[in-house]
């Protein structure tokens, strides 16, 4: 197998104005798809710094990264449930279980949703982008819930469409530490590519753009709480970023805690300490997603019921507390 190629290019009067992904995809023969997520990822630079895809280039510029020797096989199917949520002609909403990747990606060439679709829809394989059919919109590897998916090509471009113009209403569920200062409230910092750490998004960096999440406690403990978030807009880890920022971060989230959580003393009790920071994933489920269909204009709304994980740490949680039970979503 040939090794991954280091690049540079120095602009000139011909790149002025180009995208920056259209750029590094017409220079180095790979898809626009590609090109994009090697510029989000970081490892395409402009001048030493991370740019967004639609950066616009201009002269005397110096462009710099390494590109994988091949491109993304085309995923095959492999048999595994599909907790499907409703299925028409045009399109599907699953439920996805947590620690289920939703494309190939490097790491995670198999196993994934998109593997599952596959199996079930053989028809999907040629909607969209070859290495993610049907995929119009993404929730991470460790967050459950709503994910809708395309069928036909029209509905995949109306979807994306739609997600693009923020038409699309999407509501989470996320248990949080400690008890919020208040019912309800809307975090607006801008979010954007952590500058040191590549993997993470922060609210302080250079490159940040704007985000908004309303919040209502839909249930408070005495050490946790039970978020009703609506997302405006579709940063990567948004809510997970605007918890961590209110220092409320979400339970069981290993790439943005606050150092609180891990001491004792902030506890009412060691059960409650223990039971939260003995999460297995980050505590987050997307619980509804509201659109018009992409064929008909119906509108539609689609609930995904929590998964087991979840459920039971309310439970405890309610135990713990003496309380009430929380209400079930």
């Amino acid at each position: 197998m040939p090794p991954d190629r280091d690049v540079a290019l120095v602009t000139s009067a011909g790149h002025d104005g180009l995208r920056l992904d259209t750029l590094v995809a017409g220079q180095w023969d790979c898809s626009r798809h590609s090109a994009a997520l090697l510029i989000k990822n970081g490892t395409i630079l402009v001048d030493g710094r991370p740019q967004k895809p639609s950066y616009k280039v201009g002269v005397n510029q110096s462009i710099t990264g390494r590109i994988p020797s091949q491109k993304p096989e085309k995923p095959g199917p492999e048999p595994a449930p599909l907790p499907l949520l409703f299925e028409d002609a045009f399109l599907l909403v699953v439920n996805k279980p947590p620690g289920l990747v939703v494309h190939p990606a490097p790491g995670h060439e198999g196993g994934t949703l998109v593997n599952r679709l596959l199996h079930h829809f053989p028809a999907i394989g040629t909607v969209g982008e070859p290495d993610r059919p049907g995929i119009v919109h993404r929730l991470d590897r460790n967050t459950s819930g709503a994910l809708v998916v395309a069928k036909t090509a029209a509905a995949h471009q109306a979807l994306s469409d739609m997600f693009k113009s923020r038409q699309v209403r999407k509501t989470y569920l996320a248990l949080v530490y400690g008890q919020m200062k208040s019912t309800g409230g809307v975090v607006t910092l801008p979010i954007g590519r952590h500058s040191l750490e590549r993997k993470k998004m922060s609210v302080s960096s250079p490159q940040a753009r704007p985000a908004e999440t309303r919040w209502k406690v839909r249930k408070a403990f005495v050490d946790a709480s039970l978020l009703e978030l609506e997302i405006h807009t579709g940063r990567t880890h948004q809510i997970r970023v605007h918890c961590t920022a209110l220092q409320r971060p979400v339970v069981g989230d290993p790439t943005y805690p606050c150092k609180w959580t891990r001491k004792r003393q902030h506890f009412s009790s060691r059960a409650s300490f223990e039971l939260l920071n003995a999460a297995g994933r980050q505590m987050l489920h997307a619980w509804r997603l509201e659109f018009d269909h992409p064929v008909t204009g119906a509108p539609m709304c689609f609930t995904a019921p929590l998964f087991e994980d979840i459920k039971e740490m309310l439970h405890l949680l309610r135990a713990i507390d003496g309380t009430t039970a929380p209400k079930r979503a």
